[in-house]
């Protein structure tokens, strides 16, 4: 694993994304972002500190930090408990948009047979399985990387054919179908709006496809986009993995963050 010396070499210094406390926001997804990837979405571990780090980056830019996932709410709150941030989870369809404040959700169960569909297809491989998200079905191929060209173009067909307002979101080795009318930039453009991040710049951080609406609304605005582990399109920065993420926002929390 690269040293906390050569991550942070991972800046562009010609481009170089530095928050202000008293101006930009934060918005940061989860897996693969904050936390490692790991086989399974329940196997993940969070890092010891991590939520207390979290609270006092979140404290240092006046509450306006907020996560920005495709896991639910309830999720994130187990993962990092006791710490309750704003979050906008099932990529935007759930929003808690102050972290005392409930949580709105726009879910709405899952068509019944494009579920069946894609679980019929995930057991026709060794490895793949379906993660049910209520309103979202992600269909993970991690342990059986090969399948994916398979399952890209089978997936894309149940979707079309089913033609009712969902979409298919290719990931890092997973395959998401949710309903269009959501996303991490609609979510980020939410959380605008009120009184913790209003004014501010946005600043985006995220390691996947999935990512790129929420970098798309944060460049609106004025604000960056940050990727992790590799460089996606329109970025102002690359992070070297989950590792330089969390460094980064050690040094927000002190106020020495290059």
């Amino acid at each position: 694993m690269p040293s906390s010396a050569a991550r942070a070499r991972a800046f562009d210094p010609r481009r170089a994304v530095l928050p202000d406390p008293e101006t930009h926001a934060l918005f940061l997804d989860v897996d693969g972002t904050l936390i490692d990837i790991a086989p399974h979405p329940d196997a993940v571990r969070v890092p010891p500190g991590l939520a207390g780090l979290l609270g006092d980056v979140s404290a240092r830019f006046g509450g306006a930090l907020a996560l920005v996932s495709g896991r639910t709410v309830a999720r994130l709150d187990a993962l990092f408990a006791p710490l309750v941030l704003p979050a906008a989870g099932v990529h935007g369809a759930e929003l808690r948009l102050d972290a005392s404040g409930p949580v709105a959700s726009s879910v709405q169960p899952f068509p019944e047979r494009l579920r069946q569909g894609l679980g019929e297809l995930a057991r026709r491989f060794d490895g793949v399985f379906t993660e049910d998200k209520t309103s979202a079905i992600a269909v993970h191929y991690r342990a059986a990387p090969d399948a994916g060209a398979l399952l890209g173009p089978e997936i894309a067909a149940l979707v079309e054919a089913f033609g009712r307002g969902y979409v298919v979101l290719p990931g890092q080795m997973v395959f998401e179908v949710k309903p269009a009318l959501h996303d991490k930039g609609t979510a980020v453009a939410a959380f605008l709006e009120q009184p913790a991040f209003a004014g501010r710049r946005p600043v985006f951080v995220g390691d996947d496809v999935t990512d790129e609406a929420g970098f798309a609304a944060a460049r609106a605005h004025g604000g960056a986009a940050v990727s992790v582990g590799r460089r996606l399109p329109d970025v102002d920065i690359v992070l070297a993995d989950a590792g330089a993420v969390r460094d980064w926002l050690a040094g927000l929390a002190a106020g020495t963050a290059r």
